[in-house]
């Protein structure tokens, strides 16, 4: 079973020096698997991130919602507006694509790549998240931090150092 790749919010808006090593790294795996998933996070009126923590970036259609990368063809960018990346929609791909090892890169790691990887554990998918492809643009400790509970709540092989 070929495992699929999900890269997670990797956009215009969260790129800094602590995660402008991101979008080359995912650009390069891309063409390493059969299928690819790509979300895109949106904050429209209402939700949860302008209510609870008063986070009004990322409206629809601004420019931080805009890919930092090239998506390959044929890849789905599903957009999202929570931090985990399994959707309605999303888990209906990686069914389709007989997905049972979910690879995981993007930002940010101490967010929406940790709720997602936690998503994909709980909804019976081995979720495998790739640290040298993820950061956070809170900086490299909330980057180590994300990774540290990572390892402790899907386990310290599913967090993966180098790509495959």
């Amino acid at each position: 079973m070929t495992p699929v790749l999900i890269i997670i919010d990797v956009q215009r808006g969260f790129i800094n020096p602590a995660t402008a090593h991101v979008p080359a790294r995912v650009d390069a795996l891309q063409g390493r698997y059969g299928t690819v998933i790509v979300t895109r996070f949106v904050n429209p009126e209402g939700s949860a991130h302008r209510r609870l923590i008063g986070w009004t970036r990322f409206a629809p259609g601004s420019d931080d919602t805009a890919l930092a990368f090239t998506p390959r063809m044929g890849v789905r960018v599903v957009e999202k507006c929570a931090y985990s990346c399994l959707t309605a929609e999303v888990r209906a791909m990686l069914d389709a694509a007989g997905a049972g090892e979910v690879h995981l890169c993007g930002i940010a790691t101490d967010n929406c790549v940790l709720a997602s990887a936690i998503a994909l554990f709980e909804g019976g998918y081995t979720p495998v998240v790739l640290a040298d492809a993820c950061a956070s643009h809170a900086g490299a400790d909330y980057h180590d931090w994300g990774l540290r509970i990572l390892r402790r709540l899907i386990g310290v092989t599913q967090v993966r150092q180098g790509t495959p």
